[in-house]
């Protein structure tokens, strides 16, 4: 945690802040435990934020609904699993959260690359060395690890939704 940037955490924490503010849509996505976080930080940063009367965010975890994902990975691939959910429904001021401790999952890359074609902005929660993952996103929170410490890379992702949390409950701008 003592290696965070924090100029990438402000920036992420800038960029989630605006979202309220131009009535777009976060789109969180991730594999394994990386996609129990996604569907946390949609819980915190969606309803948890929302009931508290604090910040009213569109978030939505595209890990959570078992039929669709097992269905477009049995009928068509699991590299498509959060491509087309997001296919023709994505808006150039949406955002995507890529969470990844490896930043090679061909389904997220799949996903990040037609969000950068249709210019949505991209934020990446990485480990190990980061994968395609760190360097296609714009605004990138990295753990660098060796390629074997997956419960600590997916502490560290945990930390930072909660730091997100914590910041927009104590935040009085």
């Amino acid at each position: 945690m003592k290696t965070i940037n924090l100029n990438e955490f402000e920036k992420m924490k800038s960029h989630i802040k605006g979202q309220h503010k131009s009535n777009a849509r976060i789109y969180i996505i991730g594999n394994g435990g990386s996609a129990s976080t996604a569907s946390h930080m949609a819980n915190d940063l969606g309803t948890g934020l929302k009931r508290r009367d604090i910040l009213s965010l569109d978030v939505l975890s595209l890990c959570d609904n078992t039929s669709i994902a097992t269905a477009l990975a049995n009928d068509i691939g699991y590299e498509n699993i959060f491509y087309m959910q997001l296919k023709d429904i994505l808006k150039p001021e949406d955002t995507i959260i890529a969470i990844s401790c490896s930043g090679n999952s061909p389904n997220i890359l799949k996903a990040v690359k037609y969000a950068k074609e249709m210019g949505t902005t991209i934020i990446s929660l990485t480990g190990f060395s980061g994968g395609t993952l760190k360097k296609s996103s714009d605004i990138n929170i990295h753990f660098e690890t060796s390629n074997k410490d997956y419960g600590l890379v997916e502490d560290a992702h945990m930390i930072i939704n909660h730091m997100l949390f914590s910041y927009f409950s104590s935040s009085k701008d």
